[in-house]
């Protein structure tokens, strides 16, 4: 007897809503393991794979890659006792004579069964009513009337096995209802679609315009309609995210913005002599980890720039999670470097070079996201020298590393050539005053320049 588990789409972070099926790594009929990963989902926040909590045969999907569940809803069917082990044998059935498998004999509620495949329909027989004895000779017999056969029911083609019975149909497209009824709408057949993936609502309208184009007679232009020229991306997953924590904190928070341009050349003859010193070989030192640096040594003498605003209080914290963030293919990510104040120059280039090459390969976790102290956004990696960035909501600064570019700047009265960096301070003036933020500014801006001021500090 088969025992059905129904797994549905867990919460993986607090105040998950919904997810986005990346890929399943099973499909039905698998045999899966306990802990064994089955399928990866795209969550407001990052790509999450999932373990299976039980042992058995994969017997449905609900959700194809793509489509996006609510959080609780059914995702997977498991048969954690595919071979009966729980159930006690029981004894085998017959009827007409022929040997049944239990449990798939016919019911005395229901008249209707559906056929094997492949095998021949036959009428089933005709009801005959017990026989009834005949009364003395002066009384005719009595005849029973007869009993009309039950309709022959259309032969039906079942699936050899329960796993090919939950498996999708053969050759039929992936796509949404919605997709699916719109293309029903426009009188477009989604077979005829070549699709890799899963079919969107643009190969849908993409197609019905192409079939309502006028034919254009030959050598004669053909104009191309602006929609086939145009492409539509669903807001979902980490860009959602990003967006509405972008407008949240952008619209509650009143931002100012300073600038302070930089003479970096001694952190630069800094960094390439660290290269050549035997505790630094094995690591990438790179402008971010001295920002790092500077910011967290900065943080303790303006503490005020890593607090945050709860509205009848402020929060004050004694320690330093530090938000990176990071572009990646499915957008823009703000992992924390946790404890980074308690961290020496080497184990922050080290973490930074783990946290940017997880958050690249999409594989950054929820927890890894939440509750910073304080972010530095490098756009100087994009050649950009400067910007005005958009303070991380629960935060209440962030900095903004600029390009570093060879510029004129005047050493001891004469011109010279210097490494030169601008950088940014967005904070939120309910927290932080003018002064505070100038002060925090100026010392990241002075360790930098000069990073033999970091031991006044």
């Amino acid at each position: 007897m088969p025992d059905y588990k129904v797994f549905p789409l867990p919460d993986t972070a607090e105040g998950l809503v919904d997810a986005e099926i990346l890929t399943w790594h099973i499909k039905p009929g698998d045999e899966v393991a306990v802990n064994q990963i089955i399928v990866e989902i795209e969550t407001a926040k990052a790509a999450v794979e999932l373990p299976c909590p039980w042992a058995g045969v994969v017997t449905e999907l609900h959700a194809q890659p793509g489509q996006t569940v609510n959080v609780g809803e059914p995702i997977v069917t498991i048969d954690v006792d595919p071979r009966g082990a729980a159930a006690a044998p029981e004894p085998q059935a017959e009827t007409n004579g022929q040997a049944m498998l239990v449990g798939y004999g016919p019911k005395a509620s229901s008249g209707k069964r559906r056929a094997r495949k492949n095998a021949p329909t036959a009428a089933p027989a005709a009801v005959v009513s017990p026989p009834v004895v005949s009364p003395p000779a002066v009384s005719p017999p009595v005849v029973s009337p007869p009993v009309a056969a039950p309709p022959v029911p259309e032969p039906i083609t079942v699936p050899d096995s329960p796993a090919a019975l939950l498996a999708p149909a053969a050759l039929v497209p992936l796509a949404k209802p919605p997709v699916r009824k719109l293309a029903k709408d426009l009188g477009v057949d989604l077979r005829s679609l070549a699709a890799s993936g899963v079919i969107t609502r643009e190969d849908v309208e993409r197609a019905a315009q192409v079939a309502a184009a006028p034919v254009v007679p030959t050598g004669a232009a053909q104009v191309v309609p602006a929609g086939a020229r145009e492409r539509r991306v669903p807001v979902k997953g980490v860009r959602k995210m990003t967006a509405q924590a972008m407008v949240e904190s952008a619209y509650s928070a009143p931002h100012v913005t300073e600038f302070l341009t930089v003479d970096v050349t001694p952190m630069m003859e800094l960094r390439a002599r660290l290269k050549a010193h035997p505790t630094f070989r094995d690591v990438k030192i790179t402008p971010l980890t001295f920002a790092a640096k500077a910011v967290c040594l900065a943080v303790k003498r303006t503490p005020d720039v890593n607090a945050t605003w709860a509205g009848e209080e402020i929060v004050y914290k004694d320690y330093v999670h530090l938000g990176i963030a990071a572009a990646t293919p499915r957008g823009l990510v703000v992992p924390k470097v946790r404890d980074a104040d308690a961290m020496s120059l080497r184990d922050l280039a080290v973490a930074l070079e783990q946290l940017t090459a997880t958050a690249r390969e999409g594989r950054t976790t929820p927890a890894d996201m939440v509750n910073g102290t304080f972010t530095i956004t490098n756009v100087g990696v994009f050649g950009v020298d400067t910007g005005t960035p958009i303070i991380n909501p629960g935060e209440s600064a962030i900095l903004a590393l600029g390009a570093i570019r060879d510029m004129p700047w005047v050493v001891d009265g004469e011109i010279r050539v210097r490494k030169v960096c601008q950088l940014s301070l967005s904070f939120d003036h309910r927290v932080i005053d003018g002064q505070q933020g100038s002060q925090f500014l100026a010392d990241v801006g002075a360790i930098l320049a000069d990073p033999a001021m970091a031991i006044t500090f």
